[in-house]
């Protein structure tokens, strides 16, 4: 069983298969090596940097690929279909990185409604805007979670804790025993704090009418897909003040995202940091020795 981990792998997951004499590769591939090679592996484990596309797929014709992993949970970077297609099994770890995500979601509202991110900027150009920066606490807040998995439910718990009302919107969930169900224009009007947890969408999910109808200095926040969100329709509401601050972890053209955005004195960003902390990267790790030590005990099965 040879194994490809395209893009690193915890630690603790390296040294697992290294003592299970399970021939793991953590030499990054671009695409063009990934296609020459890509047909020697039994499993490629990927994250986000990583697109195996149709072009990847094809290249694995006829060779030993069986099983793509993502290490994380977005799908987005790997052609499901194709895959399938292709009787190639793909498989994420949903469970890992939950906390982490919405750890940052809050750090993101935090940052905003105190001016955290700007005051950091302002006060080592020996500025003292004590004054200016007058913000807004989170607690008696509506936070709108739009996508209501096992982030957003995360989050949810999260800002309860801290005292704010939260209402969701699921295309799925329509019910929760805790948490309000909110239709999602409904949502957008309630909210002075919105967080997206949604798959990729193949058009923006949010843009110029969506933020049209949203109060008048609400914050947004996106640690989900870039694209989710209309960036220029962000910077035209930030302008207007209708928004009045973005936390950003995603972006459209990652790893090269707008600098407008990421230079707009009211946008808090981060690189697509998300699930970036020891203990996500752990889980990650344990969820994948899971999903390849079941899967070869499969195999052996299968094979015998």
């Amino acid at each position: 069983m040879r194994i490809l981990a395209n893009d690193g792998l915890d630690k603790n997951a390296l040294r697992f298969f290294q003592e299970n004499n399970i021939q793991l590769d953590t030499k990054k591939h671009d695409k063009e090596a990934l296609i020459k090679n890509i047909k020697n592996y039994d499993i490629l484990i990927v994250r986000s940097a990583t697109r195996v596309d149709r072009e990847v797929i094809d290249a694995a014709k006829g060779g030993r690929l069986k099983m793509i992993i993502r290490a994380g949970v977005g799908l987005d970077n790997i052609d499901l279909e194709y895959a399938k297609k292709n009787r190639i099994l793909v498989t994420n770890t949903p469970n890992a990185s939950s906390n982490s995500v919405a750890e940052l979601v809050l750090g993101h509202m935090f940052s905003l409604s105190r001016f955290i991110n700007e005051s950091n900027l302002t006060m080592r150009q020996g500025i003292w805007n004590k004054k200016v920066y007058t913000g807004v606490e989170l607690y008696g807040k509506t936070l709108g979670i739009i996508g209501f998995g096992r982030i957003g439910r995360n989050l949810a718990q999260k800002a309860e804790a801290l005292g704010m009302d939260v209402v969701f919107y699921d295309k799925f969930v329509k019910m929760d025993n805790k948490y309000k169900y909110c239709e999602f224009q409904d949502l957008l009007r309630k909210a002075d704090f919105i967080s997206v947890h949604t798959p990729a969408t193949d058009k923006p999910l949010i843009g110029r009418e969506e933020f049209e109808i949203m109060k008048d200095g609400v914050f947004i926040i996106n640690a989900a897909r870039g694209g989710i969100i209309d960036e220029e329709a962000l910077l035209e509401a930030l302008q207007k003040n209708r928004v009045a601050g973005a936390g950003l972890d995603v972006y459209a053209n990652e790893p090269n995202p707008n600098p407008e955005l990421l230079n707009h004195p009211r946008v808090s960003c981060t690189p697509h940091i998300g699930a970036a902390t020891e203990e996500a990267q752990r889980r990650i790790g344990e969820e994948i020795i899971q999903i390849v030590m079941n899967f070869i005990k499969e195999y052996k099965t299968i094979a015998i």
